[in-house]
């Protein structure tokens, strides 16, 4: 995709109402720290339009990004932070639910996990809790960089085992650094844009 126009459109906190698009939506979830934000400005082609941090839990709203007025990439609130209060990632946990639920125009979502680690409680819990909602997720398994290519595939079996994948389920190591992986997930989510739905058939 040529990216000629991209905005963020909306930010959506713990008491906002969500957005009724009219274009697409493509979600992203991941927890704190994994690299959602580096990721969305590395489809973006944009350095920093989404704020990263080192710091975890930067991203606490959901953030719509417009692109060329067709599409929305969507960076949901990282999760399993250990310094925010029980509290406030069980208010996190109702925003994506809400989301998942409520959007009309969502037609796929991505999960990110670290591929350094296996998946921890965390990463599994959101990943059946979007199959839950009805989604296939595909993951991507970011910070791929900092492996030598050698140990990629290892790591990505782990990544399946750890959440259990179907066979059929994609797995994408990434990079933020190196762009690795940017364009296999343009071409799926363009994919996702040619087909009416979020579900695969």
């Amino acid at each position: 995709m040529i990216i000629k126009h991209v905005a963020l459109d909306t930010v959506c906190g713990i008491t906002s109402i969500l957005p009724d698009n009219q274009v697409p939506e493509i979600a992203f979830a991941g927890k704190s720290n994994v690299g959602k934000s580096s990721l969305i400005n590395a489809l973006m082609n944009r350095k920093s339009l989404a704020r990263t941090s080192s710091s975890p839990g930067k991203t606490q709203t959901i953030n719509f990004y417009n692109i060329n007025h067709e599409m929305y990439l969507v960076d949901l609130p990282g999760y399993g932070y250990a310094k925010v209060s029980q509290s406030v990632k069980e208010q996190w946990g109702k925003l994506i639910e809400k989301y998942l639920h409520h959007s009309k125009q969502l037609k796929a979502v991505f999960l990110l996990v670290d591929i350094r680690h296996r998946p921890s409680e965390n990463d599994k819990m959101m990943y059946d809790w979007i199959v839950y909602n009805g989604y296939d997720p595909i993951i991507i398994a970011t910070k791929a960089d900092k492996l030598k290519r050698s140990q990629i595939q290892k790591y990505l079996k782990e990544v399946r085992e750890g959440l259990k994948l179907p066979s059929e389920t994609k797995v994408i190591p990434f990079s933020a650094m190196s762009k690795q992986g940017r364009e296999e997930i343009w071409e799926l989510i363009e994919d996702f844009l040619h087909h009416d739905g979020g579900q695969e058939e």
